[in-house]
């Protein structure tokens, strides 16, 4: 059984349907990525997963129990959390605050210590700016934050939204060779990424979105051997 199972689901912004019956799976500790063109409906798959754009049909279950329409802050209880798309860091308060605010709903205070040590051992230039306003930050450091924010729920899936948008080439090196260290830790991760290759790269098994449906859906290999994959997203 999958941990996360996303069946046929549709979603909608008032009379825009976004989603049009989208399905997939992610497994136990897997990396799977979703790639398509700006508006195809990869950040409302992951907005809708986490409870902030809900399905309006189809089913999405977490470790076997029902999760559509249940509030987006049971759903960071039980284990998923979101990085989204354009960071969203609190930008008047500190990073320490900030990353407080990512385990708000949980009370294991000894736990809560120790994963904000990890944070700071993933992302040693958050403790440097520990007292930092998150606002002062770069694009770079900022991502950083919002990835150790969603860590904080202490998660079994991290979804991961645009990581890479609008940061410098060397941070995202960094920031990649973090996603890999957390992958590495068991957490399983559905990641959005604009630069397919990059995406491609970090993944095991990749969908590909248009319009709000999956066309395609396979090994990242035989994905980026696909020659509508790289006439479409990979530029060969």
């Amino acid at each position: 059984m999958p941990l996360l199972e996303v069946s046929a689901v549709r979603a909608r912004y008032g009379a825009i349907e976004a989603l049009k019956g989208v399905s997939l799976t992610v497994g136990e500790g897997e990396v799977v990525t979703l790639i398509g063109s700006n508006g195809a409906g990869k950040s409302t798959t992951l907005r809708s997963i986490a409870g902030l754009t809900p399905a309006f049909t189809g089913r999405i279950t977490f470790d076997g129990e029902d999760i559509t329409g249940v509030p987006a802050d049971e759903i960071v209880t039980r284990g998923i959390a979101l990085s989204p798309e354009g960071r969203r860091c609190f930008a008047r308060m500190t990073v320490r605050e900030n990353l407080d605010l990512g385990a708000y709903r949980r009370r294991d205070a000894s736990s809560i210590a120790s994963d904000m040590e990890r944070v700071f051992t993933l992302f040693p230039r958050l403790k440097e700016r520990a007292g930092q306003k998150a606002g002062t930050m770069s694009g770079g450091e900022q991502q950083m934050l919002a990835i150790g924010r969603a860590l904080m729920a202490s998660p079994r899936m991290l979804l991961l939204d645009e990581p890479s948008l609008g940061i410098a080439p060397v941070l995202v090196d960094r920031i990649y060779e973090t996603i890999g260290e957390i992958h590495s830790s068991g957490v399983a991760i559905l990641l959005v990424e604009q630069n397919a290759s990059r995406a491609l790269d970090a993944a095991g098994r990749g969908y590909v979105l248009e319009t709000g449906r999956v066309v395609l859906a396979n090994d990242t290999v035989s994905l980026r051997n696909d020659p509508r994959v790289r006439e479409a997203y990979l530029g060969a």
